[in-house]
């Protein structure tokens, strides 16, 4: 009988000092706030409330944005009790340009340390790296969980969409930055990579030893589609230019692109009969989300 206490406390013991926990992680081109995409009716006002509906409905824990500008990621806050953000603006370093924001329950972690660095040769202040056609910016943080303690880094970044030679040596230059940490640390890189599976920079990241995209580890995909939409509601693609990586700490239980629609009011349909709604997408991006499970 005592035998049995003693085995029952100890294993009540290890559970407890286990360290584990369970992670719900997005990335979410958010689409910056823009007059054309009003016009032709996925105007950010509209979209904003759909975008904070589903960051709710799916639990996200901790997910970074891209492309948001300020007022965007003031609005969508207010549309997210229980989470706060950190980013600067890529043009300025406060409040000017888009953001690659990271947002996360406050009542679930701690945010330790947080900054951002450019991706350029130029990293400490705005400016334009390589063959960049922009400014490019990280955001990165280093949380804590509460319950367990469990610490980690997340770095959110959005790169070029027409420097070759600026993805790639934004690639490398993350690398450098998660090999020469100071303490063995597990680490997110999260974001709109600009690039696909199948490119020599999303390569570089994947086969580096260092980190691997969550979409191969997964033993649960539900991937039907790529992940840029150009809000076309009618084309399919399988390319995937948004991801999340992971150091080895890390163990994936399932991989998501979400593609939800909402329908919004369109009187000038008539056809079929009677249809007075079309349906749109959220943002031109679809987000990305997989649940964790990190290892003190």
């Amino acid at each position: 009988m005592y035998r049995l206490h003693f085995f029952a406390i100890l294993l009540l013991l290890c559970a407890c000092n286990s360290k584990e926990t369970v992670m719900n992680i997005a990335t979410y081109n958010l689409r910056y706030d823009n007059w054309g995409d009003s016009v032709a009716g996925n105007g950010w006002h509209q979209r904003c409330p759909v975008i904070a509906g589903q960051i709710l409905f799916n639990d996200f824990d901790i997910f970074g944005t891209q492309e948001g500008l300020h007022h965007q990621l003031e609005d969508l806050k207010n549309m997210l009790p229980g989470y706060e953000y950190f980013g600067v603006g890529r043009d300025d370093g406060q409040f000017a340009g888009e953001f690659a924001a990271i947002f996360y329950k406050t009542d679930r972690f701690e945010l330790l340390e947080h900054g951002d660095f450019w991706m350029s040769t130029i990293t400490d202040r705005p400016n334009r790296g390589w063959d960049a056609a922009l400014p490019r910016i990280c955001t990165w943080g280093k949380f804590v969980e509460k319950q367990t303690g469990f610490a980690f880094l997340c770095f959110n970044l959005h790169m070029d969409h027409i420097g070759v030679e600026a993805r790639r040596e934004s690639c490398k230059l993350i690398l450098d930055k998660v090999q020469n940490l100071p303490e063995k640390i597990p680490v997110i890189l999260m974001g709109d990579f600009n690039v696909d599976q199948f490119n020599e920079s999303y390569i570089l990241l994947n086969t580096s030893g260092i980190m691997q995209d969550a979409y191969d580890l997964s033993p649960v995909r539900y991937a039907n589609n790529g992940t840029f939409n150009g809000f076309n509601i009618n084309v399919h693609t399988n390319r995937r230019i948004d991801h999340i990586f992971l150091t080895p700490q890390f163990t994936v239980q399932r991989y998501g692109i979400l593609t939800d629609i909402y329908w919004m009011h369109s009187p000038e349909i008539e056809a079929p009969p009677n249809r007075q709604f079309s349906p749109r997408y959220p943002s031109d991006h679809f987000p990305v989300v997989v649940q964790v499970t990190g290892r003190k």
